[in-house]
Formats: structure tokens, C-alpha cells, sequence
């Protein structure tokens, strides 16, 4: 089987995403980080996702973007909460981590060529998303160039492809995706301020774009929540 390096966080959309580089017929090697971010929640949804998928290999690689903070997520910032769909619609919040997919993919690169793996998976997503920049088609296009002029593999003639199976889609389309797919949604996590238990805050904005997600696609949500929205 060919080999793909899949970006794995324990969220919805990776779960999905890794889900689909299975169905696509790769031997998947997830790659979660511990980077420092507010809670273990998500790395331990990260293990129990790559568990239920059987992957070929789980890394989770330690890095503390704690270093330098300038997020929500890795520094003493509050993480905003109920904000309306106009306000998430524009500008780049808080919880932005400051080059993070660019950090993530680079470490991904690096495994996928000692891997001798030409295909890297990351569940990105430009339609129901936070208005992250590194998440846009055209950030991802310019990785992908820079990385094949990068690496060894890239100059010798084996290019590396970033896959971003869900870029295009609705968080409903995703949920539909994945559910089709067989995904237990029960395993994983999108919360920004989840309690140390794992429950989600309901608030957020990657919760209430969970929630509409769920809505739209006509499912039950199965993770826990303090408060639904």
C-alpha cells in the first residue's frame, strides 16, 4: 500500500480526513502534536481516533508554542465565546496559533520523506472555518510548491502532494462524509475551553460550528456539552 502522512488532532475534521486517506487505499501515519495547547483533551482523542482506524503508525511529536503565545489556545488569553456568525465571518481571531499549520506540515514533510511517503493529508477547511489564513487553498498551494523545492525527494522527481480532502466542504457536508465513512464522531474533540473531563464549553466558535454543523446535516451530535447552543 502506498504510504500518507495524515495530520491527525483528534477533531472532527482530521478524524474525517484521516478516514478518507484510508478509504483512498493509503497506509495512514497519523501525526498529532502536543504543542503547548490549553488541554491533553485533544491528544487523547487524537490516540483513541488512531486506535479505532488501526493506523500503520501514531507519532505525537512534543513542541510548546507556549514559547511565544500570541494565541488563546497556547497563551493567558481568553477564548471568546457566543460570538455571532458576522463577527466569526470576519477578521482572524484570538484563537489563531501563529503559523501553526505551516509548523505542522513542515514536521509532516519531514516524517513522509523518511516514510518515503509522497502524499500528506490535512484537514483544512475554507468554507465553515475561523477565517484562519492557513487554512486557505491558496496557502496550501504554496506549500506544496515550497516543499518540493525543499526536499530531496521533491528535486530528485518525487513530489509531494498536500491532500485537503475537505477544503471545499460545509461542516455539515464533512459530518456526512465522515458518518458515510464510518467515523464515531463520540471519539472526538473541537472545543477551544473544554472542562478537564473533556466536556465541550457549547460556546466557542469551533463548537457552535460544530453544533451547526450537526443540525444542518440532521444528526445528533454525540460528545458531551455543558450548555447547548
Amino acid at each position: 500500500m502506498k504510504r500518507a502522512v495524515v495530520l491527525l488532532s483528534g477533531g472532527l475534521d482530521s478524524t474525517t480526513t484521516l478516514a478518507v486517506a484510508q478509504r483512498d487505499g493509503y497506509d495512514a501515519h497519523a501525526m498529532t502534536f502536543r504543542y503547548g495547547q490549553r488541554h491533553e483533551i485533544e491528544v487523547d482523542a487524537a490516540r483513541s481516533v488512531a486506535r479505532a482506524a488501526h493506523v500503520g503508525d501514531h507519532v505525537v511529536v512534543d513542541i510548546d508554542l507556549r514559547t511565544f503565545g500570541g494565541s488563546a489556545l497556547t497563551a493567558d488569553i481568553d477564548v471568546p465565546k457566543n460570538r455571532p456568525a458576522d463577527q466569526r465571518d470576519r477578521g482572524v481571531p484570538v484563537t489563531y496559533v501563529p503559523a501553526r499549520n505551516t509548523i505542522f506540515l513542515s514536521f509532516a514533510l519531514a516524517w513522509a520523506e523518511v516514510l518515503g511517503a509522497r502524499d500528506i493529508y490535512a484537514g483544512v477547511n475554507a468554507v465553515d472555518y475561523s477565517g484562519y489564513p492557513d487554512c486557505r487553498p491558496e496557502y496550501i498551494t504554496a506549500f506544496e510548491r515550497m516543499a518540493n523545492l525543499a526536499t530531496r525527494a521533491g528535486i530528485e522527481g518525487s513530489p509531494t502532494h498536500i491532500r485537503t480532502p475537505l477544503i471545499e466542504l460545509t461542516k455539515a457536508d464533512i459530518i456526512r462524509l465522515g458518518t458515510s465513512l464510518g467515523v464515531d464522531f463520540a471519539l472526538t474533540t473541537s472545543c477551544y475551553d473544554p472542562t478537564v473531563h473533556g466536556v465541550a464549553c457549547g460556546h466557542c466558535d469551533s463548537c457552535l460550528l460544530r453544533l451547526k454543523g450537526f443540525a444542518e446535516a440532521g444528526l445528533k451530535d454525540p460528545i458531551r456539552y455543558r450548555v447547548h447552543s
